[in-house]
């Protein structure tokens, strides 16, 4: 597996599970033994000690009989100084075995020094934040009880038509959120932070009338030129004006819109409230076959030529008002709890000792300070655990058996190798320095924003794995000429832009196909994306997913999509036992320019 697929794969432990295991399956006997999932994540229930309620108001670890029963609205109180996992003597607990490798052990103080490393940072800036909420619920004598916590957890199962015992099932298996969990650590700040908003969720009619017109409101076709400068603008119009049928291969020439413009100018159809208001006017305006005059926007010279009109969706308002309600005051939350956060933060004093050397020299044992009162390394050790626990064991379980392997071949990884398969990388992903060289630092700055993480851990997870694993196979492959061509045309080729929705039931999924149906806009699509989608990346990008290539790996989705016209609805595509996938197609990529000969060794 190359370690260019850290930039699409998930959890980072599972960048190369899958290879490993077929790879070292087949070099020796693998004999791993894994403490089971509860014994590693709640292992620590005997370990509480007074005081240690900063991040975790009760002190029962164990799964609860009801699911929200962890989540109260209790303020933090300041926890006691706990040694380092990563620099203190190992305690019983710490000492233990959480797995062995053909003989090599790995401890929880193994495991919480890994957890610390690909999570720390994330981890407590979550936990942080979670506890600046508590301290302004107490403030303003803001409480969530534990009926408010079970109340929402019971609706958020009913929005996805599932009993609350499969929903926190679903939550558990498909994402590795335990019930406690997504009751403490999700549910909870949700309500709180909806109650420190106060008045700011309130929705309006006019903001429901807007919204309903918006998202089932009819719609102008139009195709799009946008400019930089008036000048160009004006000339691009009048050739536009002069001759209409040549309005897309204008806009394929002269927009600087790269994705309308990679559609000849196509755009999803204009609807009311959902964007610029000058373009909005001048669209509705507008006759059936017309150019518009220049329309400044922004900074930007837009020219829409108008194709015709989407009739409106015929849905009854009161039947879609309690799902426009939701969707508008979950729009405001998003901006509300940012807004709410900046002010919590600037009025705290934070002092973050993790992620910083020197502050962590100067204080050993502790991550962060919050208005005084300490956050441990113990402590945040013991979180990550609790939520990444898993994965990260079985990542850490396929770094040894690969280390194992190379050790048995007599085979060495060094620092050159792994700078030269990340420039390898940077040249096949990136355009060539002007001396010829490839842009590593770009390269590096571009996937360790992508997947939030540090060099350190790309090197580490991502590129010698990839090393190991092309030293270990070496010559055994054999890579026929329908291999590079399917290469060719999978890195090379073009790839359908499109916005996703993954879903875990059919008659869910054809529930919401049927809603997409009716509203088939970027818009609308993504907010059923952000209600609906059971992918956590998805869900939170509102549906936006990597372009699909071809040869990727999944067959019928890909046939799928290269079928499709822009602004197309595919049918439900399954791709795995319960796992179900509608597409809204944006369009498709231009295809890279490259001789295949040029690149026939790298593929």
């Amino acid at each position: 597996m190359s370690h260019e697929d850290a930039r699409t794969a998930g959890p980072r432990a599972k960048r190369f599970r899958l290879t490993v295991g077929m790879l070292v399956g087949g070099l020796f006997v693998v004999a791993v033994a894994i403490a089971g999932r509860y014994y590693l994540l709640d292992e620590s229930a005997s370990a509480d000690q007074p005081g240690r309620s900063l991040l975790h108001p009760t002190a029962a670890r164990t799964r609860p009989a009801d699911p929200s029963r962890t989540a109260t609205a209790a303020p933090p109180s300041p926890s006691s100084p706990q040694p380092s996992p990563a620099s203190a003597p190992a305690s019983t607990q710490q000492g233990k075995i959480v797995a062995s490798v053909n003989g090599d052990e790995i401890t929880r103080n193994d495991l919480a020094n890994e957890c610390l490393r690909h999570y720390g940072a994330e981890v407590l800036e979550s936990l942080v934040n979670k506890y600046l909420i508590q301290q302004e619920c107490q403030r303003q004598n803001i409480s969530v009880s534990q009926a408010e916590v079970s109340a929402e957890i019971k609706r958020m199962a009913e929005r996805f038509s599932l009993p609350v015992e499969h929903w926190l099932e679903m939550l558990e298996q498909e994402r590795g959120i335990n019930p406690k969990q997504y009751a403490s650590d999700i549910i909870w700040p949700m309500l709180a932070l909806r109650k420190l908003a106060g008045p700011r969720l309130e929705v309006t009619q006019q903001e429901l009338l807007e919204y309903f017109d918006a998202q089932y409101g009819e719609a102008v076709k139009a195709g799009m030129i946008v400019c930089e400068d008036r000048k160009t603008a004006e000339e691009v119009r009048a050739a536009a004006a002069a001759d209409p049928d040549q309005f897309g291969a204008l806009a394929k020439e002269k927009s600087v819109d790269g994705p309308s413009a990679s559609l000849n100018g196509v755009i999803q159809p204009i609807r009311k409230h959902s964007g610029p208001p000058e373009i909005e006017q001048v669209a509705f305006q507008m006759r059936d076959g017309d150019v518009s005059p220049v329309i400044p926007v922004g900074g930007q010279y837009v020219i829409l030529k108008r194709e015709g009109i989407q009739p409106a969706v015929r849905v009854a308002f009161e039947q879609v008002k309690m799902g426009m309600l939701e969707a508008l005051r979950d729009r405001k939350m998003r901006g509300v709890a940012g807004e709410i956060f900046r002010q919590l933060q600037d009025q705290a004093e934070i002092q973050n000792v993790w992620n910083d050397p020197a502050k962590r020299a100067q204080m050993p044992g502790i991550a962060a300070v919050v208005n005084g009162n300490k956050i441990t390394l113990r402590e945040l050790a013991e979180v990550c655990i609790e939520r990444h626990g898993q994965e990260v064991l079985e990542g850490t379980i396929n770094r040894r058996l690969l280390e194992q392997a190379c050790r048995k071949q007599n085979i060495t990884i060094t620092d050159a190798d792994l700078d030269r398969e990340i420039a390898r990388a940077a040249s096949q992903a990136l355009p060539l320095k002007p001396d010829g060289l490839p842009d590593v630092e770009k390269w590096l700055a571009l996937v360790t924003r992508q997947q939030n993480i540090s060099n350190e851990v790309y090197r580490s997870d991502a590129v010698w794995p990839s090393v190991a694993l092309e030293k270990l196979v070496g010559d055994q492959v054999e890579v026929t000429d329908d291999d590079l061509r399917r290469g060719y045309e999978a890195n090379y080729g073009p790839r359908v832009r499109c916005l996703a929705i993954v879903l875990d039931d059919l008659r869910r999924a054809q529930r919401v196909w049927d809603m997409a149906r009716s509203n088939p806009t970027k818009e609308y699509f993504g907010d059923l994306a952000a209600q609906y989608s059971t992918d956590p990346s998805g869900k939170a990008l509102r549906g936006e997913v990597p372009p699909i290539q071809q040869h990727g790996g999944q067959p019928i989705l890909e046939k799928e999509a290269f079928s499709l016209q822009p602004g197309a609805l595919s049918s439900i595509v399954q791709v795995g036992t319960d796992r179900y996938v509608i597409l809204l197609c944006e369009g498709r990529t231009d295809p890279v320019h490259v001789d295949f000969a040029t690149v026939r060794d790298e593929i």
